[in-house]
């Protein structure tokens, strides 16, 4: 298969391209490193990439920003950060996307743990989070031409442990690699609508 991959140079795109490129052939995308650029708050920008990967067989999101903060400190413009980027980003990857996508295509975005265990400072990321997991079950009953769509939840990535580690006390953290496992199910199984949490 032909597999877009954003946010392929991240900690958790890095797994997810060793992962799915022992197999397939992977087109990396990133704000600032791969085969393309893309900014996620930029529908011009998606389009512009979509348009040079050519026809594709699969979509992956491993990319989204959020603020973390205290709820008492958070304003409009730092829930904004992740619901432009994180939430409409991949949104709006997934919707520009399906033209792109050869019939029976997959896309898979990327949510968390903090859907399920909020955690202080982290209510941004949560909202954000559930919102991408109701969006992609409901996204799933519409999709034309057999396409699907799917999500993955990682647990707290043990590689970003320690820049994480005061916010995930008492988290087991997950290894990279076994969070890729989520994005193969995505995108080598049959599945749509599914939510797949690894943790």
């Amino acid at each position: 298969m032909k597999i877009l991959l954003v946010g392929a140079h991240g900690t958790l795109g890095t797994a997810v391209a060793a992962e799915l490129g022992a197999r397939h052939d992977l087109v990396s995308a990133g704000r600032q490193s791969g085969d393309l650029r893309i900014d996620l708050t930029d529908s011009t920008s998606i389009r512009a990439a979509l348009a040079q990967a050519g026809p594709l067989d699969a979509i992956v999101c491993a990319a989204g920003n959020v603020h973390f903060g205290a709820l008492e400190d958070m304003t409009e413009d730092l829930f904004g950060l992740g619901l432009r980027d994180k939430l409409m980003g991949q949104v709006n990857l997934a919707l520009l996307g399906r033209d792109a996508l050869r019939d029976g295509g997959s896309i898979t975005l990327t949510s968390g743990i903090l859907t399920r265990e909020p955690i202080r400072a982290g209510s941004s990321a949560s909202m954000v989070n559930g919102a991408i997991e109701a969006w992609v079950r409901a996204a799933a009953i519409e999709l034309p031409r057999g396409l699907r769509i799917n999500a993955v939840s990682p647990g707290v990535l043990a590689e970003s442990m320690p820049g994480y580690a005061p916010y995930f006390r008492g988290f087991e953290p997950v290894p990279a690699a076994r969070a890729a496992l989520g994005f193969s199910r995505s995108v080598e199984g049959r599945d749509t609508g599914k939510v797949y949490e690894v943790t």
